[in-house]
């Protein structure tokens, strides 16, 4: 089966390769029959359905033989986490990588043979495809345990070392997937703006990619924000997200995607930002490679919980390769293009939308910037960035942006007048100054906080009263408003689960009721389940509730003690218990010589006010990703 398997990813290599060169020379050479390179970029993407399919078999059926199967599985794992095993190694990750972009490889085809730019981004996504199976050639998932693990005893083992305990959650059935299928359709609108260049074609990204961005930036906001909520209700630290370096390497690409959707309503409406979008296009495909290489070169193994530390030496370099090799011919390309895709009719006039959606951009981008450097730093210096740098430089970036998703709306795509947008955002403006009153008569005194609050919920207000003018003639065209209210919504969450959040580190003796944040909870004892997961109870009345909370704690090898928090949701609160510890009375302790049944709960106990308005504003943002995409797919 291994070599089978080596043989499948060899084949599709070449295959790749050859469609690689039949669309090179159909792009040189147009009006070429391009039926050879079709096959074989079909062929390509059947030998990678293979390759995937009898990799999951080998994990399905236990073969052991094979070292991805025994380093990432076991017999006792249940299903749908044997499934993901699938993904939850480097080997198997780039190969269900390279299965979702030979998908959209071939929706790709179809759509630009239509389109009549067929060869010239079929040959991009080609070398891209090429590059992901060179790195399944060099690190492949079917070596045998043996060449994985020199020495092994020769009779393959009967078990396997089995899914690292924090991964088999619930979440990592989803996320990695849905993060990868991201970074795959990434590939699209760098394929169309690397053919644009070549080409000689300014509007190629506007006609033909704007589709592929809103649903590339849709699916990986989505994996990010579901990464967060993994993070937010398992791993205990009471947060959903810490400015890790791999968290954040799969944001900033989605910050340039972002900014770019916006330019490139510009571009179609007004000819503006031509070359600004050819540049994003690149640099956000550029940097999905690069957030690979943090993840999975190993530069990060010190600074990083995710990080891939042992990726060996030929990962390392074609990944470093990848992201040079493809920075170079974009920025090359553009280099050529630069006179030839330079603005048309110069535009003095400052308040119209055009100049707010480039605002928006430029905020975009430099939040992007400062997130890069914090997340590079650790790679050129020892030095690591602490999560107070990255929320101090980001809040007022966050205040901008909100502002000119509101005010955006108000301003004409020709002509400026600053009194006329004033004038008819004064009612948008005034609610969002009562709701801040409002708060500042109910006890909040946060200064810094008040601005954000103020800003997100202008743009939550003004985008739902344009979207419900727009609901009566159009509702397709209700993606965008939908997206930036939710965006609103999004950053309450923020400001209100980070600025108004309370923690305390609890002791809770059993059966003696102690008051925490305001509620009464009770530790009533633990059960103790299997693998030697011990499951605390914790009794908590509130103010006008009753509940029981049920953290665990379970030894986790080499990770040390995995620690489960419970959370009790409402409407406008959570309240999180994350056990830390359990302790016995030492009087207890030194009158027998042992140590009795734990009898004192120790925990970090935390509320996190609005949380839901942060999880809502992601849905709701998302759907209006989907929704603006569903439009612009029929429209192209």
């Amino acid at each position: 089966m291994a070599v089978l398997g080596n043989v499948l990813l060899a084949a599709g290599l070449l295959s790749t390769v050859l469609s690689l060169g039949l669309y090179i020379r159909g792009a040189v050479r147009p009006g070429g029959n391009l039926r050879f390179a079709r096959l074989t970029l079909a062929a390509s993407t059947i030998l990678v359905v293979l390759s995937s399919a009898l990799l999951l078999f080998l994990i399905l059926t236990h073969d052991f033989s094979i070292g991805y199967v025994y380093s990432y599985s076991d017999v006792s794992l249940p299903l749908h986490f044997l499934i993901s095993t699938f993904y939850a190694g480097q080997e198997g990750s780039f190969l269900f990588w390279a299965l979702c972009a030979g998908a959209i490889a071939l929706v790709l085809r179809s759509r630009s043979a239509r389109a009549g730019v067929e060869a010239p981004v079929m040959s991009v996504v080609a070398a891209v495809q090429a590059f992901l199976l060179l790195l399944l050639v060099v690190r492949s998932p079917f070596r045998t345990i043996w060449e994985m693990f020199p020495g092994a005893p020769a009779i393959p083992p009967a078990d396997g070392r089995g899914l690292n305990p924090l991964l088999q959650n619930f979440w990592m059935v989803i996320h990695p997937p849905v993060l990868f299928l991201g970074f795959a359709a990434m590939t699209a609108p760098f394929a169309l703006a690397v053919a644009g260049l070549w080409k000689k074609n300014a509007e190629m990204l506007s006609a033909h990619a704007f589709p592929w961005l809103l649903f590339a930036a849709g699916v990986l906001g989505l994996g990010i924000m579901l990464g967060a909520y993994w993070a937010y209700g398992v791993l205990g630290w009471g947060g959903y997200w810490g400015w890790d370096p791999v968290e954040n390497s799969s944001l900033v690409p989605w910050l340039t995607v972002v900014a770019l959707l916006h330019t490139l309503i510009a571009q179609r409406r007004t000819g503006s930002y031509v070359r600004t979008n050819y540049l994003l296009a690149v640099a956000s495909f550029v940097l999905v490679i690069y957030s690979t290489f943090l993840t999975r070169s190993g530069v990060l193994g010190d600074a990083s919980v995710h990080a891939f530390t042992d990726p060996g030496a030929e990962v390392y370099w074609i990944l470093l390769g990848g992201v040079a090799l493809s920075a170079a011919a974009g920025l090359a390309a553009l280099a050529v293009r630069w006179r030839a895709f330079g603005p048309g009719e110069k535009r003095s006039a400052l308040l119209t939308r055009e100049t707010s959606l480039g605002g928006g951009m430029l905020a975009l981008i430099l939040s992007a910037a400062v997130i890069l450097f914090g997340t590079s730093l650790p790679i050129l210096t020892r030095t690591r960035v602490e999560p107070s740098f990255y929320d101090a430089t980001n809040m007022p970036i966050a205040v901008l942006l909100a502002l000119l998703i509101g005010f955006a709306l108000f301003m004409q795509w020709e002509a400026p007048d600053g009194y006329f947008t004033l004038r008819r955002s004064l009612t948008s403006l005034g609610i969002a100054a009562a709701v801040c009153l409002a708060l500042l008569a109910a006890g909040v005194r946060d200064g810094g906080a008040m601005p954000l609050i103020f800003a997100a919920v202008f743009a939550i207000v003004v985008n739902v009263r344009f979207g419900a003018a727009a609901a009566r003639t159009d509702w397709r065209s209700l993606g965008g408003k939908i997206a930036h209210a939710g965006v609103g919504l999004f950053l309450l969450g923020v400001v209100a689960t980070g600025r108004f959040g309370a923690k305390e580190h609890a002791v809770l003796p059993q059966y003696s009721p102690r008051t925490v944040l305001g509620r009464s909870m009770t530790y009533l004892g633990y059960e103790q389940g299997a693998n030697g997961r011990l499951a605390f109870a914790v009794s908590v009345t509130g103010p006008h509730e009753t509940f029981r909370l049920s953290p665990s704690m379970a030894p986790g090898g080499e990770q040390g003690v995995l620690r489960t928090p419970d959370i009790a949701s409402f409407l406008t609160e959570d309240v999180y218990i994350s056990p830390v510890g359990v302790q016995a009375p030492e009087t207890a302790r030194a009158s027998t010589g042992s140590v009795p049944d734990p009898e004192v709960l120790v925990a970090d106990v935390s509320t996190k006010p609005c949380i839901n308005f942060l999880w809502g504003g992601t849905l709701v943002m998302m759907a209006g990703f989907a929704l603006a995409c569903l439009k612009r797919s029929k429209e192209s």
